[in-house]
């Protein structure tokens, strides 16, 4: 296991003391636990979208019916 040092402005590290506090987690668990939780988003974000560049790159668009449709569906969902 790697360990990494880093900087917390005092209001994170407030917060993360009274978290750890309240849950009986210690602060290295609540930090790695929301550091997990972010990269996995942030991964899968920049995977949906180098796949939706190939897809744009190939030419696969939605027509004009079909954005149209689903602005209609919205709109009428809307109401």
């Amino acid at each position: 296991m790697s360990v990494m040092s880093l900087r917390l402005p005092d209001e994170i590290a407030d917060t993360l003391a009274n978290l750890a506090k309240a849950t009986g987690r210690s602060k290295s668990f609540l930090a790695v636990d929301a550091l997990r939780e972010y990269l996995a988003r942030e991964a899968w974000q920049i995977e949906e979208i180098q796949h939706a560049l190939k897809e744009a790159d190939a030419g696969d668009f939605a027509s004009d019916e079909e954005v149209n449709a689903l602005a209609n569906k919205w709109a009428s969902n809307a109401r």
